[in-house]
């Protein structure tokens, strides 16, 4: 959007309009006085709650002459919007930030800042509301308008967020090697097409082809570029609450973010509980391996907090902890639909259908030990995974795993490790 210099100059002459807003700087020596944080604030979240924009900071927007920010406090200007996009707009905003040379009146090429907004996935609020673009001017939203904006934008679950366009994307984002693994032997359709039928990308407003929520997640190398909460946080704590892991002379013993696509996370975070998960053994009848977890339901676990999270929660992340006693999982959303915890072992629902049915096209990775299960994919979507989770833990533990909603935002699973008798080798 106004990508070149010159396309930007000319826009400029034209005046603002739906995608374009100039601001002079006015500075006092280290300071900033205008814009107004707020102000700022107001225009950058009304062109991410419409169809994106262009704010030019270093253009008289009465005059529309090219008056510049002096090269020397292009820094502080810039870290000036940074914080602002952070601080004061929820959720934040994450443009793109440019330093350009224009030709002033007298011609002499003067500094701007060209700050690109893209038409969001979220529903932004900032100190003046919620705001949209109309025209050159920013309107506080109607209520009925406001709701509407929230479905489309799947924050109410009418329409499946995996299914939206990420605007900011482009197809050449997409690995190839990632797409096509979904392509099945008979198949003999083009990349854009195949795209579209895996529901991997759709068109845009204008009409062009970009990549979904599910495509990014499952066709891009590194989807948390667009969606910067799509990963698991694992981590490992001395002893059976945080509390005690500080008071055992150490907070954590190991921790990793996990990204990439999203059945290479299930992968890791399968081998992260593999590794720092206690097996014990035992020597009747042949040395056999007693572990914590039963690896067949941490897998099923993994999967269904990856499948079935809610994807338009910002901020909000797949969570694994893992203590002495107990592994916790936690995943972003309340429950779809009217399911409820006690439910959950004998009702199916799905909050995103195209990531689920790409998963169900996934290998199972041959390096995760302890599966014992017969399907050769990631998702078999007949609903058994949770029976699963619940039967094989307990059979090995002796406690079944708790599903909890603590504040209808947030589903944790716990599974209680098996206790090893250290004298036998035997679960006690």
């Amino acid at each position: 959007m106004l990508d070149s210099p010159e396309q930007l100059l000319e826009k400029i002459r034209l005046g603002e309009d739906s995608f374009l807003e100039c601001k002079q700087v006015v500075l006092a020596g280290e300071k900033i006085k205008g814009p107004e944080r707020d102000e700022l604030a107001d225009e950058l979240a009304a062109f991410a709650n419409a169809r994106g924009g262009v704010l030019v900071l270093g253009v008289d927007d009465k005059t529309r002459e090219v008056v510049g920010i002096p090269a020397d406090r292009l820094d502080l200007v810039e870290r000036y919007v940074s914080e602002i996009v952070q601080d004061s707009i929820k959720p934040p905003l994450l443009p793109v930030i440019e330093r350009l040379a224009l030709p002033s009146a007298d011609g002499r090429a003067r500094p701007v800042l060209r700050v690109e907004v893209t038409r969001s996935l979220f529903v932004h609020r900032s100190p003046g509301g919620y705001l949209h673009r109309v025209g050159s001017s920013k309107r506080q939203m109607e209520s009925d308008y406001l709701a509407r904006l929230f479905q489309q934008r799947s924050q109410t679950r009418l329409i499946r967020f995996d299914e939206q366009v990420v605007t900011d994307a482009s197809l050449g984002d997409l690995d190839p090697a990632l797409v096509d693994r979904f392509r099945t032997s008979l198949s003999r359709d083009d990349p854009r097409t195949l795209l579209r039928k895996l529901g991997m990308a759709r068109e845009d407003d204008s009409g062009e082809l970009r990549p979904s929520v599910a495509g990014v997640l499952l066709g891009a190398s590194h989807p948390e570029r667009w969606l910067p909460n799509a990963f698991v946080q694992a981590v490992v704590y001395r002893g059976e609450d945080i509390a005690g892991a500080a008071d055992a002379g150490g907070y954590q013993i190991d921790a990793k973010d996990i990204t990439g696509p999203l059945d290479a996370q299930i992968g890791e975070a399968c081998r992260f509980v593999m590794r720092h998960q206690t097996v014990g053994a035992s020597k009747k009848m042949g040395r056999r391996d007693l572990p914590q977890y039963d690896m067949t339901a941490v897998f099923e676990a993994v999967v269904n907090a990856l499948a079935h999270r809610d994807y338009s929660m910002y901020g909000a992340k797949v969570r694994l902890r893992m203590f002495s006693n107990r592994l916790e999982l936690y995943s972003p959303g309340a429950l779809p639909n009217t399911m409820t915890v006690d439910t959950l072992a004998y009702r199916q629902a799905s909050r995103n259908e195209t990531i689920t049915s790409l998963l169900a096209r996934c290998r199972v990775p041959a390096d995760i030990g302890g599966l014992d299960t017969q399907r050769t994919t990631m998702m078999d979507r007949r609903g058994e995974g949770v029976a699963i989770i619940l039967e094989r833990s307990e059979r090995l533990s002796g406690r079944r795993p708790a599903y909890e909603l603590p504040d209808e935002s947030e589903l944790r699973l716990t599974v209680f490790a098996a206790t090893i008798d250290t004298s036998s080798g035997e679960p006690v």
